[in-house]
């Protein structure tokens, strides 16, 4: 399903037809170099960047999409896969197919979004905690906006910097479908990533460089290219017959995999997420996410100074991504895509209910 490129950049299994090829057809429209299509011009904000295709050359009938990791630049990334739309299932899908998505979430017609899956890192216990579809299919429209708040909450507190930014990003989104008719989409996802270490937060806030913030050992491969080891990558190593296997750990790969079956159902039950331990660094002492009893007269004129003495922009300027993925089920339309829209309008609704709440 998902591989990383040595490069940095992850590799996407083209899957079998008609989804695969409709998918490459969509990022060679949207990143044609000759495109001059405005609306399909600022799409390209919103999605992760397309650097072609790529096939091994021990295997040269096997393609891969080559994307952009979103995941790299952040060093202890949370991340959130949301389906968006009021239809799984594309106007071409068969009534056996139709039945095959209602049923897996007879709720979507009416929430308009559901949760695939997502990974938090939690400062308190050094730890991820992870959750899959299941957890997901399981929200109800009483229980949604609690379900989703876990996505935000560090062990400490809730991190509104970053719902506040969220909202902020899918408002942009939300804004290029009201004003384009040209595609429709279904089965398609947003995903959220944002820096979980409050660490880098606290540094973000004082202007220091973020430049420090990772050390990037590298090493070679076998061939001789310089691998670049990132917070994406546990062990990449040569397989005997020259192929690449790369164990992902806290990308963009896993949630690109989790909600997709790739080309077999094999490759979804393969690629699971499971929680991982990561290394002690004792980042929540410089966390700026203070609890109840640490507000004394001492923390209080700093949170102050953080919170309430700094331009506007800078509170909002939470180290968040939200792009838009998958896209084996885009069709023409001479229609706005009311069911994205719906989606996209109730998801903002549930994130405001948190952030005022």
């Amino acid at each position: 399903g998902i591989l990383q490129h040595p490069d940095g950049t992850v590799l996407k299994q083209l899957q079998p037809p008609p989804r695969g090829p409709r998918e490459q057809e969509f990022y060679n429209k949207v990143y044609d170099s000759d495109c001059c299509d405005s609306v399909l011009l600022e799409l390209r904000e919103y999605l992760p960047k397309y650097f072609g295709v790529w096939s091994p050359p021990t295997a040269p009938n096997d393609t891969y999409l080559k994307l952009e990791d979103v995941t790299r630049k952040f060093n202890k990334p949370c991340i959130m896969d949301v389906k968006i739309g009021q239809k799984s299932y594309d106007p071409y899908a068969s009534a056996e197919k139709i039945q095959q998505q209602v049923s897996k979430y007879p709720l979507m017609e009416e929430i308009g979004f559901l949760v695939l899956g997502m990974r938090v890192y939690h400062v308190s216990s050094d730890s991820y905690e992870t959750q899959n579809q299941h957890y997901g299919r399981s929200l109800t429209k009483e229980t949604v906006k609690d379900g989703i708040s876990k996505f935000f909450h560090s062990g400490y507190c809730l991190r509104k910097d970053v719902v506040a930014a969220s909202i902020q990003k899918i408002e942009k989104i939300l804004e290029w479908f009201e004003g384009q008719t040209q595609l429709n989409f279904y089965a398609s996802s947003l995903l959220f990533v944002y820096e979980g270490s409050c660490q880098a937060t606290t540094v973000r806030l004082s202007d220091v460089t973020l430049a420090e913030k990772r050390r990037v050992p590298k090493g070679l491969l076998s061939g001789g290219d310089v691998l670049e080891y990132n917070n994406n990558i546990n062990v990449m190593n040569s397989t005997e017959n020259g192929k690449i296997e790369a164990s992902v750990g806290k990308g963009l790969s896993k949630f690109y995999a989790l909600h997709k079956k790739a080309c077999s159902k094999r490759h979804h039950s393969q690629l699971s997420l499971k929680v991982e331990n990561s290394e002690q660094d004792n980042v929540w002492k410089t966390s700026t996410c203070i609890t109840q009893e640490h507000l004394n007269g001492n923390v209080l004129p700093q949170l102050e100074k953080v919170f309430y003495h700094v331009p506007a922009e800078t509170k909002e300027s939470a180290n968040v991504e939200v792009r838009m993925i998958d896209f084996a089920h885009v069709f023409p339309s001479s229609t706005k895509d009311e069911g994205y829209i719906y989606g996209l309008k109730n998801l903002i609704t549930v994130l405001q209910n948190i952030l005022d709440n």
